[in-house]
């Protein structure tokens, strides 16, 4: 009887696995070989209508002046409202901002020391004081480019756009193997599932930064939801089962600072998969009952609601077969197609598969990373002990009523890199 249970397991955990393997396949083939959808917003080079950019800051001293220059320097500055929100910093970022506002009079800080500290608080006492009704959203170690304001803005000509996410691109690649690995899952994140989420017309993902949103869609929905910690994507499936639409910017880049140690790396997949699984337990069953929905977007919305599931899947599906092995059960074939799955799904952060992000490289060039893919092998393991410690912390949230506290990535001593 144990015996079957264990192959009835590895059964199991192979048919799922096949179903994303699908998912990822039909996505990659689409990007390389299917021409590209064109939204309405990007026929359009310019935005007119005035905005406002909020930028979250919580002890951002090293990178507060990098990122309020980028964007006051940005084409059409004049019309836009910045609005850096000072969260209960312990450091130099109240005084560097008061700098800021006594020269930018298009800057209007807002200095948050009692209340619940934290992303989306802060972000909704930020909406309260707003004056347009097109809202930006950059972390303060990001370095928007260009036009990507303007860019990013621009899709809210479409009136049934109720948020816009561009593209993130690591700038601090050349620090470590990490930083490169980093990089190379954020392409395939980017550059092919995402963009063929777009294209598809599928559900593409709202980002907490390098995105925007309507702040009066928001307000009806009664705001950011304090208690989770993945406050943008629970704004994704609140947006798409009320009907809205997510628009993707491929072409719109802005360039983070990604973790440069693997403890820092781990802290922030463990906080990404615990306020992930946060929003399956919210969302479920709104996605699925949502009329505004097709079939093939809500089947491809819940593959990604259950994506952090991947990894601890896969761990319980090896423990069987190694089991299966010691009672005496030939494995092998078992054994290797779940260490094809294991190679395959190496890369959580970004829901970037294996072939996803050598597809990502061909598109975006550079060819000579393509040299760096066998390497992500060897985050499988740190990323599956991540994965599966956040969906235990949000399984204890739920048991013990618990609110999350919210821990931001640390920044390096350099404003850039």
């Amino acid at each position: 009887m144990v015996v079957n249970l264990l192959w009835g397991w590895i059964g199991l955990v192979v048919f799922f696995m096949a179903i994303y393997a699908a998912r990822h396949l039909v996505l990659t083939a689409g990007r390389l070989f299917r021409p590209q959808r064109s939204a309405y917003h990007e026929l359009l080079d310019s935005n007119e209508d005035p905005l406002t950019v909020l930028i979250p800051m919580h002890n951002e001293s090293a990178v507060a002046s990098r990122v309020l220059d980028l964007v006051v320097d940005a084409r059409g500055s004049e019309k836009f409202e910045v609005i850096p929100i000072d969260d209960h910093s312990a450091d130099d970022t109240a005084e560097i901002i008061a700098d800021y506002a006594s020269r930018y009079e298009t800057i209007r800080p807002l200095t948050r020391r009692t209340g619940l500290r934290g992303k989306p608080a802060g972000l909704n006492d930020a909406m309260g004081m707003s004056s347009n009704d097109a809202t930006l959203v950059f972390d303060a170690d990001y370095e928007p480019s260009g036009d990507l304001i303007n860019g990013l803005a621009s899709a809210f000509a479409d009136p049934e756009v109720g948020a816009v996410m561009g593209r993130v691109v690591p700038r601090n690649t050349s620090t470590n193997v990490l930083t490169r690995l980093l990089d190379l899952e954020r392409s395939g994140g980017y550059q092919v599932d995402q963009q063929q989420r777009h294209t598809f017309g599928l559900v593409p993902q709202y980002g907490g930064t390098v995105g925007g949103f309507r702040r009066s869609v928001m307000t009806s929905l009664g705001g950011f939801d304090v208690r989770v910690l993945a406050e943008d994507t629970d704004a994704t499936y609140r947006l798409a089962a009320s009907g809205w639409r997510i628009a993707y910017v491929n072409w719109a880049e802005c360039y983070e600072e990604v973790p440069t140690a693997l403890s820092g790396r781990f802290k922030q997949l463990r906080r990404w998969a615990r306020g992930h699984t946060q929003v399956l337990f919210r969302r479920l069953v709104a996605v699925v009952r949502s009329p505004y929905l097709t079939r093939w977007q809500k089947l491809d919305a819940l593959l990604i609601l259950f994506i952090y599931l991947v990894p601890p899947l896969l761990a319980s599906s090896l423990v069987a077969n190694t089991a299966l092995f010691m009672l005496g059960e030939q494995v092998g074939l078992a054994t290797v197609v779940l260490g094809l799955f294991a190679v395959a799904y190496n890369a959580f952060g970004n829901f970037a598969p294996f072939f996803q992000i050598g597809s990502a490289v061909l598109i975006d060039g550079g060819r000579q990373r393509l040299t760096l893919l066998p390497m992500l092998f060897a985050m499988y393991f740190v990323n599956t002990c991540a994965v599966t410690l956040g969906l235990l912390d949000a399984l204890l949230d739920v048991a013990r009523g618990r609110a999350p506290e919210w821990h931001k990535t640390k920044r390096m001593n350099e404003a850039s890199a």
